[in-house]
């Protein structure tokens, strides 16, 4: 195998891990009640840190619950913080 098919090949085994894990770490969080939005409660369960202030910050449309894209959004920029 070539240097360069090598390089190619690792670089799309360390593209598909992280989308793995960038998805692994999106699905952590159960939706208890199927309502398919995220509660305070159900994101305790997981990020047991988690404040008032910053729930609210995650719920960028003020609805009182954060929706996946604004949990795939607040574990981007690095918001939640496990334990």
């Amino acid at each position: 195998m070539t240097r360069l098919k090598r390089l190619k090949l690792m670089l799309a085994i360390m593209i598909g891990m992280g989308a793995a894990t960038a998805a692994a770490a999106q699905t952590m969080v159960e939706d208890t009640d199927g309502d398919g939005m995220y509660s305070m409660a159900e994101l305790l369960a997981v990020y047991p840190a988690l404040t008032d202030e910053r729930f609210v910050e995650i719920d960028a449309n003020a609805d009182g619950a954060v929706d996946q894209e604004e949990l795939a959004a607040a574990q981007e920029a690095g918001l939640l913080a496990e334990g």
